[in-house]
């Protein structure tokens, strides 16, 4: 049995503190709060950091993120956004400290997210719960990440983020 304590800590999780609640576009606001929150990440501990970050986004997003969908009686709410935090973290690590990096890795975790090209929309229709709630955001995350790995030698000379 989950208790009323357990069912608001894992939707105060899922929602990354509340994040996720903006009434508009809350998946873009998550990926945005993501990208600021990976700036101390990437700063204090570089990019394995982030890579550990979104590991560990990923491993305790799965059941938080089940739980909170059980406890909202609603399928994949939009409202939780520990998957957008999982995913854009991981597009965000081959652009290292390059701002023009993050700009590409930012649009294009949204756009795979938001398209669900094959396996990503696999993940989205046929997995359920947790795993299927973070498991598209982390494919959609990947690919971004190798677009950016792939485009970044290729991208302007812009600012150093720090």
């Amino acid at each position: 049995m989950v208790t009323t304590f357990w069912k608001f800590a894992s939707v105060t999780l899922a929602t990354c503190l509340g994040i996720g609640r903006s009434p508009i576009a809350p998946g873009t606001i998550g990926s945005l709060a993501a990208a600021i929150v990976a700036i101390p990440i990437v700063s204090l501990g570089g990019v394995a950091a982030l890579g550990i970050a979104a590991l560990l986004a990923t491993v305790v997003g799965i059941p938080v993120a089940g739980m909170a969908e059980r406890a909202m009686n609603q399928k994949d709410p939009g409202s939780i956004v520990i998957d957008e935090f999982a995913g854009q973290w991981l597009a965000l690590v081959p652009a290292g400290v390059d701002l023009s990096g993050w700009i590409l890795g930012f649009l294009a975790f949204r756009l795979f997210d938001i398209w669900k090209p094959g396996p990503v929309g696999w993940a989205d229709r046929r997995l359920g719960g947790g795993l299927g709630i973070m498991l598209d955001d982390v494919i959609a995350g990947l690919l971004a990440a190798g677009l950016v790995a792939v485009a970044e030698p290729y991208l302007p000379a812009t600012v150093r983020l720090f």
